[in-house]
């Protein structure tokens, strides 16, 4: 059995029976044989299914964003833009490219030959996706693998199940042919037996590190590739040049939007030196401004995190760092709702801040962040650079050749300028170093879901 405790209040929200041996052979034998229908759809007519799941999260997008603050505990009054927004956006953008980048690709002609390369499918797609953006990271691989002319079987996390089976609500409104897209409750044994299984062709994982781990182990049993989107410290770098109002504001709500727990979020930022005191100012004055509390209230801007351990672990990460030094610059006491032994967290800003600090250098997924003062360009690349993260780094400055320059030297997958923790459905989603491999997203994220056939084809 799985439950899914609710942040909201503690209670159980919900139980799943965990897929028998019987229902996940069922469920590989239907996909393996679906998809050799499946491959045979134009893209216009697989683009015409997804179009149509999209219109049904459209038409309920109210009563999923409900569902979501009851399972993950982000407040009522965002979550139904992740599917009117972000969900939305990433879909019917990758459905917009699939036509150009599944196209067949042309080589130089030679006389008496045709010859061309041939975008296949690869076959049975395995999403295992998380509860933290649980429609925006499962649309980046559900849509496109199923408009490259694959089938997907989808594994929500426990927090958010009822996400699986909103897609295959979708997906039945649409009137999809039975066994292109199902869904399987799982244990994370029952997940590496599905990836060890001859008939999962590709693997799309979006999760923490050592869960990546995990799913390479099993991945490597086989001949087979996965795309892995794992954690991130994402850095910004403040520059003196830079719009420090429109950078306060949009780092802040970088740092504590969804309560830190984004995988692209803020979780460090360095300061220029000539400008810090004013940003840290500046910064923890909007921090302050928000209200902390029962994410089913309207009013309410920063609700609980996922789980009361959560909460825990980051509350240690803050106390450490104050035991080498740092300094808190946010009275919990101005956020009645927090509370020790709860997954209630207030905000908190750190600085006196360094590289010896875990605050600094491990992820935290909670509504934390510590700033730094440098001196230069150099320092800020340096200490950007300084992690086994790579996901996305920023710089807000008003110097864009700078801000290229830079961004050439930092480590990442994404490097924004004056904007933070968003995803461009048109350009590659990856991660460098321990925040993955692969791609999702854009007319790249295609190449994955499918495998090159060469046709060299002699005429007369």
């Amino acid at each position: 059995m799985q439950t899914t405790i609710s942040p909201v209040d503690g209670s159980v929200y919900l139980e799943r029976s965990l897929a028998s041996d019987e229902m996940i052979e069922n469920a590989l034998a239907k996909a393996t044989e679906a998809q050799k229908e499946w491959k045979k759809t134009t893209v216009a007519q697989r683009a015409a299914f997804c179009h149509k799941a999209v219109e049904y999260f459209l038409n309920n997008a109210d009563e999923i964003g409900l569902e979501l603050t009851w399972q993950m505990g982000r407040p009522v009054r965002y979550t139904a833009n992740e599917i009117r927004k972000g969900f939305q956006e990433r879909a019917k953008y990758m459905i917009g490219v699939a036509e150009q980048a599944l196209a067949d690709v042309e080589v130089e002609e030679i006389a008496g030959f045709k010859r061309f390369i041939r975008r296949d499918p690869v076959g049975v797609v395995f999403v295992v996706a998380p509860w933290n953006y649980p429609y925006l990271t499962s649309v980046n691989s559900v849509i496109p693998a199923i408009m490259a002319g694959n089938t997907v079987i989808l594994k929500h996390a426990q927090q958010t199940p009822l996400c699986a089976e909103r897609y295959a609500a979708a997906f039945a409104y649409a009137g999809l042919p039975q066994g292109v897209f199902q869904y399987l409750h799982l244990s994370h044994e029952q997940v590496a037996s599905v990836i060890a299984d001859d008939r999962t062709s590709y693997v799309a994982f979006t999760g923490s590190v050592e869960g990546g781990h995990a799913v390479q182990k099993s991945i490597n049993e086989r001949f087979i590739v996965g795309g892995l989107e794992l954690g991130g410290k994402d850095p910004a770098y403040v520059r003196a040049d830079a719009n420090l109002a429109d950078a306060v504001e949009n780092l802040v709500d970088g740092s504590f939007f969804n309560s830190g727990q984004s995988c692209c979020g803020i979780e460090r930022i360095y300061v220029h030196e000539d400008v810090y005191d004013k940003f840290v100012e500046e910064f923890v004055a909007l921090t302050k401004t928000y209200t902390l509390g029962d994410p089913l209230s309207a009013d309410t801007t920063l609700g609980p995190m996922v789980r009361t351990s959560a909460a825990v672990f980051a509350r240690k990460q803050i106390d450490e760092a104050v035991t080498q030094g740092a300094k808190t610059l946010i009275d919990p006491a101005l956020f009645p709702a927090h509370k020790d032994g709860t997954p209630y967290m207030a905000p908190q800003v750190l600085v006196n801040v360094d590289h010896t600090m875990q605050i600094m250098t491990e992820e935290s997924f909670a509504p934390v962040v510590g700033i730094m003062a440098v001196k230069s360009d150099e320092e800020a690349i340096r200490l950007m650079n300084d992690s086994q993260y790579g996901l996305t780094a920023s710089i807000w400055t008003s110097d864009i050749d700078a801000a290229l320059a830079i961004g050439e030297q930092v480590e990442t997958g994404t490097w924004f300028m004056n904007r933070c923790d968003y995803l461009d459905p048109a350009l590659a989603w990856t991660g460098v170093k321990n925040s993955g491999r692969g791609v999702t997203l854009s007319k790249v994220g295609y190449e994955a879901l499918t495998k090159a056939k060469s046709f060299h084809l002699k005429i007369g």
